[in-house]
């Protein structure tokens, strides 16, 4: 299989965020990358852009990167690293954090490209729960 869409999960919490990891690598096996950027620097509450940076470049092996994020500033901090970054190969998706997570870690595994990740992503939005 070739490399496979890495996935960067940006949330307030840091417990939260890795929290969420381990259920994707559950989910998806250890073969996609997965990272979590959850917190500040100083272990608070918030998002930290150097661990967002961080989590992004970890998780590109060349398949591109979906960013999902938890709330607002955690979406206005995850734009400014993309916007920064050089590498242009990463995606903020507007998908619930969640089933978004799950289902574009599920995809990823098959080894799905970017753009089918993103949309498995997005469309976890209208799955119904009852």
């Amino acid at each position: 299989m070739e490399q496979p869409v890495g996935i960067v999960l940006v949330s307030h919490s840091e417990r939260l965020a890795h929290g969420l990891r381990d259920l994707l690598v559950q989910v998806a096996g250890e073969e996609v990358p997965i990272e979590a950027a959850g917190g500040t620097d100083d272990g608070g509450l918030g998002t930290s852009y150097n661990r967002i940076l961080v989590a992004v470049d970890r998780a590109d092996r060349g398949a591109g990167v979906l960013v999902l994020t938890d709330l607002g500033s955690a979406v206005l901090t995850a734009q400014t690293v993309l916007e920064d970054r050089v590498a242009n190969d990463a995606v903020l998706v507007d998908a619930p954090f969640v089933e978004g997570a799950v289902a574009a870690a599920v995809l990823a595994g098959t080894g799905a490209g970017l753009a089918e990740v993103t949309q498995a992503a997005v469309e976890a939005r209208d799955v119904r729960k009852l």
